[in-house]
């Protein structure tokens, strides 16, 4: 192309840096074409990461950069999303169209870990990725009912052995609830629970998935030893709340998936502030900057600091989640925030992974 030179042009955005993300362009967004089209000059940006809600913001930052070498000429930049998939550890049947499994955790209950599960699925989903959520909770299933679900829906069986994810909000998702009633007790073992995960995972029809988002139950038991054994997992999020009880859970969460070689990809706080809806006034209920605290300790990201907000517990118990209602307002921008920095996150990690590996070596007798 007259006027562009394609290396030149990357090596001017490399650095360039658009607020919302906390990394340069030269991690997450390659320029792979630019040509000019008469009187147009059209940039094409690849992302790494799912940021549709930032495509303005970038494509401003092209036009300025690329600018004083386009001659005058109207740049169009045009956008596309391409999450690479992780560096596989194993080969699991089943989950050979998921390029990401992500599990969000807790160290225990009553922290709102599926409240956040299921709005950072949808809030990746928002921005741009394919996403799957599978409910791993079997003894207490909630997904089904924070999705809008009719409790009369079951997934369609295909070949006697698979099972079809149900769509809900543009998500694949899967849950013990969509076959089970709402009064049944899941009175399991451990082996039992965990087998029943495994099908869940592998039996599952996923189609083209860039992450498939986990709501794991909470503590650190069978299940979660389950999964990091048997499946690829590309890394974990740990929700927590700010008081000193929880943050002791948290501790042992990050611990287990450190132990199993599961990268932790951050820490979300929730329930962090209270903002009373008649006055305005702000209170931390269970403390304050626990989430930081622990996301310092242990060296990773503080993903996001979620307040505790009436319409976010009301938003899910009806079906329709807080990204769904209103995608474009306060709370649901928290919610996209924290999945652009997990995504972040994720891709470095699943870089510098791939960068590491070690190549297999295939021995074959001619």
């Amino acid at each position: 192309m007259s006027g562009i030179d394609l290396n030149a042009a990357r090596a001017a955005l490399a650095g360039c840096r658009i607020e919302g993300v906390e990394a340069p362009l030269a991690e997450w967004a390659e320029l792979a074409a630019i040509e000019r089209r008469g009187e147009i000059v059209v940039a094409s940006m690849l992302l790494a990461i799912p940021a549709a809600g930032l495509r303005e913001e970038l494509a401003a930052e092209v036009r300025r950069t690329l600018a004083p070498a386009a001659g005058g000429a109207t740049i169009r930049v045009d956008c596309e999303t391409r999450i690479p998939p992780a560096p596989r550890r194993t080969r699991t049947p089943g989950l050979e169209s998921v390029r990401n499994v992500i599990a969000v955790a807790s160290g225990k209950g009553g922290v709102g870990k599926s409240t956040t599960a299921v709005n950072l699925a949808l809030a990746l989903a928002r921005e741009g990725a394919r996403v799957g959520l599978l409910d791993a909770d079997v003894y207490g299933p909630s997904q089904q009912i924070m999705l809008g679900v009719p409790e009369h829906q079951r997934p369609e069986g295909r070949d006697e052995r698979f099972l079809v994810p149900i769509e809900a909000h543009g998500l694949q998702t899967m849950s013990m609830g969509y076959l089970v009633t709402e009064k049944t007790a899941m009175v399991w073992r451990g082996p039992m629970a965990s087998s029943a995960l495994q099908q869940m995972l592998t039996q599952t029809l996923w189609r083209n998935l860039d992450y498939l988002v986990v709501d794991m139950p909470p503590g650190t038991g069978d299940i979660q030893l389950t999964l990091a054994q048997r499946v690829p997992v590309s890394g974990a999020v740990i929700v927590t709340t700010p008081q000193d009880i929880a943050l002791l859970d948290c501790r042992k969460g990050i611990e287990m998936f450190t132990k199993v070689d599961i990268p932790v990809l951050g820490v979300v706080e929730n329930m962090a502030v209270h903002v009373c809806t008649t006055c305005g006034h702000a209170e931390h209920l269970f403390g304050a900057g626990g989430g930081e605290r622990i996301a310092r300790e242990y060296g990773v990201p503080l993903l996001g600091a979620l307040p505790l907000d009436i319409r976010i517990r009301e938003q899910a118990d009806g079906g329709q989640p807080t990204v769904v209602v209103d995608p474009e307002g306060p709370l649901a921008a928290l919610y996209r925030d924290c999945a652009r920095r997990l995504a972040l996150e994720l891709h470095r990690r699943n870089a510098a992974a791939g960068a590491n590996a070690v190549p297999d070596i295939q021995v074959s007798n001619d």
